[in-house]
């Protein structure tokens, strides 16, 4: 028997629900920059979860800061939004953070897969205070 296989893959009916559910809770890079290249977000923000220094360093264009540690109780958010919450990376967890204490809210949230890095290494691009838009190369930051 193969270690691929060593567990039985599920029922297609159960594969199915666990992966549409899955995505329910993930956004993907690829798909968030065909809407910003074609101009449709509409449904949708990007949250930067990480500190307000990191978001100066580099940010996906459009996002607006919402640093998990400073969340307040109240937010005046729409809540006919969905939230996209992302972070630095799949080692940060200020994304998961971030989307639970909105879900706590009551917004309706997913997380970028894969955070800014995975933005950055598909090679799309990041605004910054610092750089004018400029790509950036990958920087110590604090979430």
């Amino acid at each position: 028997m193969t270690n691929a296989l060593r567990f039985p893959a599920a029922d297609p009916r159960a594969a199915a629900a666990h992966f549409a559910a899955e995505l329910a809770f993930e956004a993907d890079p690829d798909d968030v920059h065909r809407d910003l290249q074609d101009g449709n977000t509409s449904g949708y923000v990007l949250v930067e979860t990480r500190a307000p220094e990191a978001f100066a360093q580099a940010r996906i264009p459009g996002a607006i800061n919402l640093p998990y540690r400073d969340l307040p109780a109240v937010l005046d958010l729409d809540p006919g939004l969905v939230y996209v919450c992302y972070c630095e990376s799949f080692q940060c967890n200020a994304a998961t953070k971030g989307a639970l204490a909105l879900a706590q809210r009551g917004y309706r949230v997913k997380r970028l897969s894969g955070g800014i890095t995975a933005w950055r290494d598909a090679g799309y691009p990041v605004e910054s205070d610092h750089l004018a838009g400029a790509g950036v190369s990958k920087v110590a930051c604090r979430c």
